[in-house]
């Protein structure tokens, strides 16, 4: 994974996570506990298809992170060529 995309996922999570957060009036802890939840159940899927998907996400860990997989999928999008449903994002931050 390129160093460019690693970085940009960081900060696109930071940004992402806080915006989720704020849209349902929690905190940014309580929105990566959500996604953390979701990313296990996801990991853990009793249908070997859909467990097999959620493992294709790289991680350092036993589980992938919100961070490993916001990156995962924002390098699937642009592999595939739908960086356009990235547009929302950078249209929200810019400066």
């Amino acid at each position: 994974m390129g160093k460019a995309i690693q970085q940009e996922g960081l900060t696109m999570g930071k940004h992402l996570f806080e915006r989720l957060a704020r849209e349902r009036n929690i905190t940014v802890e309580e929105m990566r506990a959500i996604i953390s939840a979701r990313i296990e159940k996801g990991w853990n899927d009793p249908d070997p298809e859909k467990r097999a998907q959620w493992r294709k996400i790289p991680c350092e860990g036993e589980i992938p992170t919100p961070d490993e997989w916001l990156r995962y999928a924002v390098e699937k999008l642009q592999e595939e060529g739908r960086e356009d449903l990235l547009r929302w994002y950078l249209t929200y931050n810019k400066v």
